[in-house]
């Protein structure tokens, strides 16, 4: 599975604590969304980011907008597990990349 990162995701020391691995990943970027920052207050996952500011994506109306970040080829595992270190101010979509594919993606809920 694909799953395109923009954010703490893309720290080692997130995967590691995440994953239990780095992962390896390619340049890429989401097609029709922008980037904002979101305090974070999930104790949790403030101690494995170390960051209580987490980028956060929304739509955009303008179809040029991108958001550069890095595409990582994970397991069905490691998406549940992305999923529960994800707090509830994100939601995982399916979103179109700059590299023409299509990868899930988290976005302001």
């Amino acid at each position: 599975m694909r799953l395109f990162s923009y954010g703490t995701l893309q720290l080692e020391q997130v995967q590691v604590d995440t994953f239990g691995r780095t992962l390896e990943g390619n340049a890429d970027a989401l097609v029709g969304f922008k980037q904002t920052l979101l305090e974070i207050t999930d104790p949790e996952v403030l101690k494995i980011s170390g960051e209580r500011f987490h980028p956060i994506v929304v739509a955009s109306s303008d179809p040029t907008d991108t958001v550069a970040g890095t595409v990582f080829w994970i397991t069905r595992e490691e998406l549940a597990a992305a999923d529960r270190y994800e707090v509830s101010d994100y939601h995982r979509v399916e979103a179109e990349l700059a590299s023409g594919g299509r990868a899930w993606v988290y976005v302001k809920a």
